[in-house]
């Protein structure tokens, strides 16, 4: 079994990104900057955010994080969101989500200028994707492919099960692992809370992605021998042992599914590094393509 570490791996993209802004420095070109929303005060989100912005100085960005509290209005924040469309000093940001339920998130996506819109959720760039055109993509995703890409897992006709139909993740991995290319040429199941025999499909897949968001919901006697398990899940669960009164868990049974697989991601430790790295990516493509 061979451990997909998110955490090393997004580490060694991180020099190579610091690297490219040095290189522009030294030239004299703009230092990419990112921006970031976060509105309210849930606490995934900013520790989340502000995982953002101690990645941004490790690799020479400047960044900006513009808070609000949760009253804040819808108005409020389309204003926010098209001071960011106009200031070119500003080459990507992100709205953190979720957002107050008195915002509608889809307004708000929908008011983001694509070419500024480095998390990949623009229905833009999410149709550039599905037609492989060159587009930012949604940054889980495209950090699950870079992981399977460095580190040479074999995906051309294997068979690939997604289990979740999110946005964020499910469809658009299922997308990108379909792509006549590489990581890719894969066929694709997705599964979902609807799907019968969930067992039964999975014991029949190469490689499985579980992005459901329950807590070791993919136990060892749904994979099947020499599978490659990627787990986007991160839960707290309950747990008196810990000082902190709870543990960080996967949608995937580590400690059943590794011993079965030749790939597989921790949690923590695997997806969430490289989700990061992912939106850094972005961001400097987004000064390539302004310059």
């Amino acid at each position: 079994m061979i451990l997909l570490d998110g955490a090393a791996t997004a580490k060694s993209i991180k020099l190579e990104i610091a690297s490219e802004v040095e290189a522009l420095k030294k030239s004299g070109q703009k230092v990419p900057h990112l921006a970031a929303v976060l509105v309210g005060d849930d606490g995934a989100s900013m520790t989340y955010v502000g995982s953002k912005v101690k990645s941004c100085e490790e690799v020479g960005f400047v960044s900006t994080l513009i808070t609000r509290p949760s009253n804040t209005t819808e108005e409020e924040l389309l204003q926010i969101v098209d001071q960011l469309n106009r200031d070119p000093e500003i080459d990507g940001y992100i709205i953190q989500l979720p957002l107050p339920k008195h915002i509608n998130e889809h307004k708000i996506l929908l008011a983001i200028d694509p070419e500024k819109d480095v998390d990949g959720f623009h229905p833009v760039n999410v149709g550039k994707m599905m037609l492989n055109l060159p587009c930012f993509l949604p940054a889980t995703p495209a950090g699950i492919i870079e992981l399977l890409r460095r580190y040479q897992v074999p995906t051309e006709g294997k068979h690939a099960v997604v289990i979740g139909r999110s946005h964020i993740v499910g469809l658009p991995v299922s997308v990108l692992l379909q792509r006549n290319a590489y990581p890719g040429n894969c066929t694709v199941t997705i599964a979902h809370s609807r799907t019968s025999d969930l067992k039964s499909l999975c014991k029949s897949a190469d490689i499985v992605i579980a992005a459901l968001g329950k807590p070791e919901f993919v136990t060892g006697e749904m994979i099947k021998e020499g599978a490659v398990v990627v787990d986007v899940g991160i839960t707290r669960v309950v747990d008196a042992s810990k000082k902190s009164g709870f543990r960080i868990a996967g949608d995937v049974n580590f400690a059943e599914v590794a011993e079965k697989c030749s790939f597989i991601t921790p949690v923590p430790g695997g997806v969430g590094p490289m989700t990061i790295v992912s939106l850094l990516m972005n961001t400097l493509s987004a000064v390539k393509n302004h310059r």
